[in-house]
């Protein structure tokens, strides 16, 4: 478990796979990789391998051990539904979500194929949870809107989307079904720009569509002095979800509409 990490949008990252591939446009310039390969053959290190896809079992228990309720994102140093992790290691991991539901757990893939596989079949009881949120990566129209359909179609409680890097306008979008939207830049030294109109289109369809906003950054290779503020106001937005205790099997067969409403980040609570 890493704590005090710089993601704005999560309190914790967790990591029981290191590593990952590319699959589409938004990998090209991958921070998780670009981190990674600074350390292979240190010896000792985490990332000695790079970032080759290496299983960290140890790892599996550690939301148990952190009895403070956090925002944990999970994986954030590879994609859980890679096609080299294991069904049955994957299976381990979503059991240790389900247990600490103390914790909201964020899951972002590119593999949504593989995720609406495993939790329309063996993972189906854990996509009741509300206290697990499943979302997709979207960075174009051409590969990532298909991926926003596709978890639509999926029965889970809780679904959302992390836009980043926005590589091009994305026109009207479905927010049907969508708990929550995260929209970045890319950033680091090869950076892809990104347009504030391509911002304020999806900002105004989510608030048309009541689904909260929240903005990550612009990016670039300075994203610090960049900021995130847009148009002079910070986007904090997050969905206000009941309590996995409270809350159980409210995914399943459920009506895509209606959604939640908005929280300010300071608000959300885990118990």
């Amino acid at each position: 478990m890493s704590l005090g990490t710089t993601i704005e949008w999560t309190d914790a990252t967790w990591n029981p796979v290191r590593g990952c591939s590319k699959i589409s446009p938004g990998c090209k310039n991958c921070y998780a990789e670009r981190f990674a390969e600074r350390f292979r053959g240190v010896p000792g290190h985490p990332f000695e391998q790079g970032f080759d896809v290496r299983l960290v079992p140890e790892k599996i228990p550690e939301p148990l051990r952190w009895k403070t309720p956090r925002k944990i994102f999970v994986n954030s140093m590879s994609d859980l539904f890679h096609e080299s992790i294991p069904d049955s290691y994957i299976l381990q991991i979503a059991e240790v979500m389900r247990e600490a539901n103390w914790h909201i757990f964020q899951i972002l893939t590119k593999r949504h194929d593989r995720m609406a596989k495993l939790l329309s079949g063996p993972m189906r009881s854990f996509a009741s949870e509300s206290h697990i949120w499943w979302g997709v990566s979207v960075e174009n129209r051409k590969r990532g809107l298909p991926r926003l359909r596709r978890l639509q179609k999926t029965p889970i409680a809780v679904r959302f989307l992390s836009i980043e890097p926005l590589l091009e306008n994305l026109g009207e979008i479905d927010f049907n079904g969508i708990s929550w939207v995260i929209v970045g830049g890319e950033s680091g030294p090869k950076a892809r720009p990104m347009h504030p109109d391509w911002v304020r289109s999806i900002q105004t369809q989510c608030r048309r569509d009541g689904v909260p906003f929240f903005f990550k950054q612009w990016g670039g290779a300075r994203k610090k002095l960049a900021g995130r503020d847009l148009d002079g106001r910070t986007y904090n937005d997050f969905p206000k979800i009941a309590s996995a205790k409270s809350t159980n099997a409210t995914g399943i067969g459920r009506p895509l509409s209606p959604r939640p409403y908005f929280v300010p980040i300071d608000a959300i609570t885990c118990t």
